[in-house]
């Protein structure tokens, strides 16, 4: 595969909003579905003590005594960076728009709301089994770059990188089937079937600047029709079944220990360029296009996580720690042969709940915090211009609060998640009979 089209395929599965540098960004979450355990900060494969154990850890559906529905309900608030204009490399020339010695940044802002997760338990004495849909995408991103320099060939030893604009439409929904079973009275295994059903259409547009004279060159771009050079377009529209499995040992009275494996989808991709009327200029004839496609495959995740519920029960303390394999995207990419690399991972979520047990209805309040690593697209190519559009990435924290209440048969959970590139606001019931 082309180089040029690894990096292009690579950026567009990036599951974070880092990889907006070059116009490109995709969210989806790996962590654990429902108010309660964002309460937690996400620190939950230990306790898995609700209906959303069906995801998080099966084998904690065990513990659930009646039949259980249970319903979540998601509010995103995205602030994605990209690269909107400024110097790769070297200084500005001072002409026209070159004079900015950095990068400048835009934001572009989405705040979708969805049905994050929705499932159903039914629980025997030494078995449960569980139905459930998850939301792990619902986002959208438009942005425009012009006048981004570096140092290189043309006027005054600078190079202009293509201007352009830049759509992504992203969703990304499963469908669950988890069991578990009791082998002893404090060990438990569980196991589920998760269907993907995946859709991505994320287009650039890439445009040559207004006209061919040193004024145009360093000047502003109108995106005009006949200075269009191409639109790539990479689209994902498919399905895929993986499995997830979990284990659950109360290792003594007040301690639990837990571990899971959870496989990310494989779906088929396509990447098509069509040639604009700019091409002529390349000697391309416009209109003629070139299309490639590829597997992409998503990371696992596996991890393990240690609980501890104070005698009496009203305060509870969980850790949890969870590796994502990202390098599995440009693995299955193949070699892009100048290093580009995304690498693996380690989320670190630690929470706690204070339960006040005498309260009619029982109330609980709580407070997390975990630790998203940085996943950015890298390249070793010692490529300055490659490195400077990558970026380095940084690691960010997240901090959570909850609160929950429960009725005889009603339980009600809400929570928030705070970063820097993304909140978070989650209202879930759960109703048991």
């Amino acid at each position: 595969m082309p180089r040029v089209l690894c990096i292009l395929f690579a950026i567009a599965l990036v599951p974070t909003a880092t990889s907006a540098q070059l116009g490109l960004a995709f969210e989806f979450s790996l962590s654990n579905p429902g108010a309660r355990s964002m309460g937690f900060g996400g620190a939950f494969v230990a306790l898995a003590d609700d209906a959303t154990a069906a995801f998080a850890n099966p084998a904690g559906l065990v513990q659930l005594v009646e039949p259980e529905v249970s319903l979540e309900v998601r509010h995103w608030s995205y602030s994605i960076p990209f690269i909107q204009s400024g110097r790769l490399t070297g200084q500005p020339t001072g002409i026209g728009l070159d004079t900015n010695p950095g990068i400048e940044r835009g934001r572009f802002d989405d705040d979708p709301t969805g049905l994050s997760f929705l499932s159903f338990v039914y629980p025997r004495k030494k078995w449960s089994v569980a139905f459930y849909r998850h939301l792990l995408a619902d986002f959208s991103l438009y942005s425009e770059t012009q006048g981004l320099f570096a140092e290189g060939p043309g006027p005054q030893n600078t190079t202009r990188i293509l201007d352009r604009r830049d759509s992504t439409e992203f969703e990304i929904v499963t469908y669950g089937l988890s069991g578990a079973f009791k082998i002893l009275e404090h060990l438990s295994l569980g196991l589920g079937l998760s269907y993907f059903e995946g859709r991505l259409q994320s287009g650039q547009n890439l445009y040559f600047w207004d006209e061919d004279s040193p004024a145009g060159y360093f000047g502003p771009t109108s995106f005009l029709p006949e200075r269009h050079l191409a639109e790539s377009v990479f689209l994902v529209d498919d399905s895929d079944v993986r499995f997830n499995a979990g284990v659950l040992w109360r290792v003594a009275e007040n301690w639990s220990l837990a571990g899971f494996y959870r496989q990310g989808p494989r779906f088929d991709s396509q990447f098509t360029i069509v040639w604009g009327p700019a091409s002529i200029e390349l000697n391309i004839p416009p209109g003629s296009t070139s299309t490639m496609t590829s597997p992409i495959d998503n990371p696992d995740v596996y991890g393990a996580g240690l609980a501890y519920r104070s005698p009496g029960g009203h305060l509870t303390l969980s850790f949890e720690w969870d590796r994502v394999e990202y390098s599995k995207i440009f693995d299955s990419l193949g070699d892009t042969s100048s290093g580009e690399f995304i690498g693996d991972g380690d989320e670190y979520h630690l929470g706690t709940e204070y339960a006040f047990l005498q309260s009619r209805p029982l109330f609980a309040l709580r407070a997390g915090i975990w630790l998203e690593p940085n996943h950015q697209v890298q390249t070793t190519s010692g490529d300055k211009i490659l490195e400077g559009l990558f970026g380095q990435g940084d690691d960010e924290l997240h901090y959570a609060i909850g609160l929950g209440t429960a009725f005889k048969t009603l339980q009600v959970d809400l929570a928030a998640d705070f970063s820097d590139r993304q909140d978070t606001l989650s209202i879930s019931g759960i109703y048991s009979w």
